[in-house]
C-alpha cells in the first residue's frame, strides 16, 4: 500500500527518509506528524530510526542502503553511527564511506541485488558498495541524467524511472535491474522520483501531492497493490470455489449425481451440475430458475 506524507510541508519525502526491507530512518524535526506516519505502518515489522547524519535531516540524500547494510558518509559522527548500530539488526553492516560524491542518496540507487551509480563515483566507494550492500553495481544515466538516486526508484518487484526515459534505456535498465520499469512521477508531475518516494517491498510512501493516478502506478509497477484487504480477499474467494469444486468432482467420480451448491459470493442462485466429458466429471454452472431455490 502507498501512504501520503509530508515533511514540515515539504513533499521531497525521500530527502529525509530511508526504507528499506529491514530498517527504516526518519530525520529528526520538529514535528513526530512525519516519524508517527512511518511507525504506524512499519514498527510491527522493521525498526523504524529517528536521527540525523552529519548534524542534518537530510538523511535520505546522504545515505544509502537494503536490507544487508547501510553506507553513510565520512561526515557522519561517532555519536550518530553509534546510535544508528544500536537500533539496526546484528546482520545489517553499517560502513562510513570517503567519497567526494558524498551526497550517496542522490548518486546511488539499489535493491537488495543491484546498485546504479553515478558514472565519477571512486573506484574504492564502488568496491565498498558491492561488499557492504552485497550487490552488483552498474555505472548508469537515468534519462541523460548522472544523479540516479535522485531520478528512480525500485525495490525487488519493480521500479519507476524518469518521465523522460526513451524506450530503449528503459529497456536497458530492465535487463541489468531483472525487473520491470516504468516512466513516471510523483507529486503531481514531479520528476524527482527518489526525492518524492521511498519503497521496499511491500509498501510505499510518497508526497502528500502525489495524485490518485501517480499512487495507481506506484502500486502497480512495485507490486504492493496486492497487500490491500480487498485484493487478498479476492483470492481467497477465488482459490476456495476451486478448490470446492474440484472436491465436488473427486467426490462423485462412481455415480452422477447433480450436487446443487449455494455460495454466499460469487455465484447467486446457480447451480454447479457435474457431467462426463471424456471420461471426466467437470463442473458447470447453470442458471435456474429464482423460485426453484
Amino acid at each position: 500500500m502507498a501512504t501520503r506524507a509530508h515533511f514540515e510541508k515539504s513533499c521531497e519525502i525521500g530527502v529525509f527518509s530511508k526504507l528499506t526491507n529491514t530498517y527504516c530512518l526518519t530525520a529528526i524535526g520538529a514535528s513526530e506528524n512525519f516519524y508517527s506516519v512511518f511507525e504506524s505502518e512499519l514498527a510491527e515489522t522493521i525498526p523504524v530510526i529517528h536521527t540525523s547524519l552529519a548534524g542534518c535531516r537530510i538523511i535520505g540524500t546522504l545515505c544509502v542502503g537494503n536490507r544487508h547494510g547501510l553506507i553513510v558518509p565520512s561526515s557522519a559522527t561517532d555519536q550518530e553511527l553509534q546510535h544508528i548500530r544500536n537500533c539496526l539488526p546484528d546482520a545489517v553492516k553499517v560502513q562510513r564511506v570517503e567519497e567526494r560524491l558524498s551526497a550517496l542518496g542522490n548518486v546511488v540507487a539499489c535493491n537488495d541485488y543491484v546498485a546504479l551509480v553515478h558514472p565519477d563515483l571512486d573506484v574504492e566507494t564502488e568496491e565498498i558498495i558491492a561488499d557492504t550492500l552485497r550487490v552488483e553495481v552498474f555505472r548508469q544515466t537515468i534519462a541523460g541524467n548522472v544523479i540516479v538516486g535522485n531520478y528512480c526508484a525500485f525495490n525487488n518487484a519493480g521500479g519507476l524511472v524518469h518521465p523522460r526515459t526513451n524506450t530503449n534505456d528503459l529497456d536497458e535498465l530492465s535487463s541489468l535491474l531483472q525487473v520491470p520499469l516504468a516512466a513516471g512521477t510523483v507529486n503531481r508531475g514531479s520528476d524527482a522520483i527518489g526525492a518524492g518516494l521511498v519503497v521496499n517491498d511491500w509498501c510505499a510512501f510518497c508526497g502528500m501531492d502525489t495524485t490518485s493516478t501517480e499512487l495507481s502506478v506506484i502500486e502497480s509497477i512495485f507490486k504492493i497493490s496486492g497487500a490491500q484487504p480487498s485484493a487478498i480477499t479476492g483470492h481467497l474467494r477465488d482459490t476456495l470455489v476451486d478448490t470446492l469444486m474440484l472436491s465436488c468432482a473427486l467426490a462423485y467420480r462412481v455415480i452422477l449425481i447433480p450436487v446443487v451448491i449455494r455460495f454466499v459470493v460469487g455465484l447467486d442462485r446457480s447451480k454447479v451440475l457435474l457431467h462426463i466429458e471424456n471420461g471426466l466429471y467437470v463442473p458447470k454452472i447453470r442458471n435456474i430458475n429464482p423460485g426453484s431455490c
